[in-house]
C-alpha cells in the first residue's frame, strides 16, 4: 500500500471526473423531476378549477334556461291577473276557468323556480320594487311600506325578472 497518497485523493482522476459528471446528471434529473411534479400539481389544480367552473356554469344554465320563456309569459300573467281583478265579486264559469288557468300557470312557473313579488304591506325593497309614487301613510300602514301594487314583480331563482311597480307610504 502506498503511504505517500493522502486518504482522500483518488488513484484514478478519470473515474472521479466520471463520478462528478454522473452526480451532476443525477442532480439535473432530480431538478427536472421536481419541476415535472410541480407542473403536474399545477395542471391538476387547473383541471379541478375548470371542472368546478364548468359544473357551476351548467348549474346556472339549468337554473336560468327558462328565463326568456318565463319573461315572455309575464304579459300573460298580467292579463290573467287583470281579468280576475276586473271579475272580482262575480260568479261566472268563465271566471272560474280563468282562476284555474292562472293557478296552473303560476304552479308551472313556480315549479321552474319563478316566484311572484306582490309586496302589499311589506317594507319597500329597492332590489325587488320600483316605486312609481308616494302617498301619505294611511291609518295603520308604516311609513316606507308598500301601499299599492300596480304591477306584480317576478323573481327567477333569486334573479329579478321584473320589479314590482309600487306606491310607497311617505315617511313623515
Amino acid at each position: 500500500m502506498n503511504q505517500d497518497l493522502p486518504e482522500n485523493e483518488s488513484l484514478n482522476p478519470a473515474a472521479d471526473a466520471a463520478q462528478d459528471d454522473a452526480q451532476a446528471v443525477i442532480e439535473a434529473l432530480r431538478g427536472e423531476l421536481e419541476q415535472t411534479r410541480a407542473q403536474v400539481l399545477l395542471d391538476r389544480a387547473d383541471l379541478e378549477n375548470q371542472r368546478r367552473r364548468l359544473a357551476r356554469d351548467v348549474e346556472q344554465a339549468r337554473k336560468f334556461a327558462n328565463e326568456k320563456l318565463l319573461g315572455d309569459l309575464l304579459p300573460v300573467f298580467d292579463s290573467l291577473d287583470a281579468g280576475l281583478t276586473a271579475a272580482a265579486g262575480q260568479e261566472h264559469p268563465l271566471k272560474e276557468g280563468l282562476e284555474l288557468t292562472y293557478k296552473q300557470l303560476l304552479k308551472t312557473a313556480a315549479d321552474n323556480g319563478m316566484v311572484v313579488v306582490d309586496p302589499v304591506g311589506a317594507p319597500f325593497n329597492p332590489e325587488q320594487h320600483q316605486a312609481i309614487s308616494q302617498i301619505d301613510a294611511p291609518q295603520g300602514v308604516a311609513p316606507g311600506a308598500v301601499v299599492t301594487v300596480f304591477q306584480k314583480g317576478y323573481v327567477l331563482n333569486d334573479r329579478l325578472l321584473r320589479p314590482a311597480l309600487v306606491v310607497v307610504a311617505r315617511n313623515d
